[in-house]
Formats: structure tokens, sequence, C-alpha cells
């Protein structure tokens, strides 16, 4: 009986992760300098932000103090906060808020859920984009024309209505992107099981985009707790403590401007340590609605 021992030759075989190979070393180049450039990029943007951040800490810092929060506006020489103008502008930016959100969110909610034919989306979306990148001062302008020009004064609640106008676009353009991300499979087992659209948009799509709708809502606060222009022609500012929407009312952005501007040291110091609670402000609601909201 004659065996016949077969022996397989093991044939080295090349991987295509070598440096030996040419279309490799070409990826791994294009790779590298990619991400070289992708670390520039990340280092610049963090270091203008860091260097803003702490500008307004090392000049702002040190007149952050409890009566900053208790007393008003001071005159030039005497002691004083900025109680009238954190209550204002707090209360102009949550009415604003509250009116531009739910315009917002229904708007980009049409767009991304009902939009899918006709003209009207389209138009729609132009004219958002358009509105998206106004400058502030002609939304101030014509909430001045529309309103404060027909009842014969400035008020709180002009400055309301012309930040609500600058919260709509950005509202609308974060809710249509994050709507439109949502995989239309999740759609299509709930029209399966029976569920009707409202439904379907409530209970899937806005739990899906939550958090993209969120940020949203929390960029278009960010804008308008910074806006001066707008509030110029409005709101324009009051020296003492008012609680009534119905008239002229102090705010940071307006105060900023005044006291940045003026001559007396302590006004600047003023103006620093308002642009620092602007800031704080700002990352401190950020920071917060994340860790109530996050999935």
């Amino acid at each position: 009986m004659n065996t016949h021992t077969t022996f397989t030759a093991s044939v080295p075989v090349k991987s295509l992760l070598n440096n030996e190979n040419p279309l490799y070393r070409k990826r791994s180049k294009v790779n590298k300098v990619m991400l070289t450039l992708s670390s520039i990029a990340l280092i610049f943007g963090l270091f203008w932000l860091f260097w803003i951040i702490l500008t307004l800490l090392l000049k702002g810092g040190a007149s952050l103090s409890f009566g900053l929060f208790t007393e008003i506006t001071p005159g030039p020489g005497d002691a004083g906060g900025l109680a009238n103008a954190i209550v204002g502008s707090v209360l102009m930016s949550a009415v604003g808020t509250i009116i531009g959100t739910p315009i917002g969110i229904m708007a980009g909610t049409y767009l991304a859920e009902y939009g899918s034919r006709g003209w009207l989306a389209p138009a729609t979306r132009f004219l958002n984009d358009v509105l998206l990148s106004a400058p502030s001062i002609i939304i101030g302008l014509f909430i001045y024309a529309l309103y404060v020009a027909n009842v014969g004064h400035y008020s709180g609640w002009a400055g309301a209505l012309a930040l609500s106008i600058l919260v709509i676009p950005v509202v609308v353009r974060t809710t249509d992107n994050m709507l439109m991300l949502v995989p239309n499979s999740l759609r299509e087992a709930a029209a399966a099981l029976g569920c009707p659209k409202w439904r379907i948009v409530t209970m899937i799509c806005y739990r899906a985009a939550r958090s993209g709708i969120i940020t949203g809502v929390l960029l278009a606060v960010a804008r308008i707790m910074g806006e001066t222009a707008p509030l110029l022609f409005t709101a324009l500012s009051n020296q003492f403590m008012s609680w009534d929407m119905n008239a002229p009312m102090s705010n940071l952005p307006v105060v900023i401007y005044q006291y940045a501007a003026s001559p007396f040291k302590d006004w600047n110091e003023l103006a620093w340590a308002g642009a620092t609670l602007i800031t704080l402000l700002v990352l401190g609601l950020n920071i917060v609605a994340r860790s109530l909201f996050r999935k």
C-alpha cells in the first residue's frame, strides 16, 4: 500500500497593511497630514476660546461680588451693581425664549415631517436661512417700526419680541435637521402598529431628536443673551429697578455697551463684570440643561 504524503507549502501572504504596499503608504501619509491639520485647527479654536474666558475672568472676576446682584446700576463715582440689568435680561430672554421656541419647534416639525412635497417647505427653509443670517439691528428696527412707534414708548415687551424673532430661525433649523436624522424605519414601524402621525412625531421623533432640539434652544438662548442692537431700539434701558415689562427696562448688553465706552473706571469694571456674568450664565445653563436631559 503506497502512502502518498502531500505537503502543502505555506506560501506567505503579504498583508496589505504594511509599508511595502504603496497604496497603504499613501493613505497613511494622507491620514497623518489630516490628523495633524485637525489637531492644529482644534488647538487654534481652543486657544482663542480659553483666551477670551481667561481675559473675562481676570478683568471681570475681581468685580464679581454679592453687591453686584443686590444693587442697581450706579452713577459715576458711586458704588453699585447690576441687579436691575440682570432682572431685565432674564425677564426679556425668558419671554423671548417662551415665545420663539414653540413656534420654531412647530415650524421645524412641519418642514421635516410634512414638507416633503410642494413649494412651501423649500421657500420656508430659504426665508429661514435669510432670517438666520440677518443682522440683529434689522430685527430691532423692525420691532421699533411695528411696535414701539405705534405704542409711543420703549418697553420690555418690545425687547422680548425682538429676541423671540432671533430665537425662531435657530430653533427651526436645528429642529428640522435633527428630525431629518431620525430613521424612517422608526416611523414605518410605528405606523405599521396603527400609531397616528401626531403620536409618531411626539412620542418617537421628538424623543429620538431631543438632544439636538435642546441644543438648538440653548444656542438660541446663548445668542439672545448678548444681543445689544435690537434692545437699543426696543427696551432701551432703565437706571432703576423695574419689573414692569410695559416700560423701558434695563438689560446687561446695553449696560455693558454704555459702561464699557464711558471714561469712568468703576463703570468699566462693571462692564467687565457684566460680560463675565453673561458668559458664566450661558455656560451654567448649558451644563444644567445637558445634565437634566442626558439620555
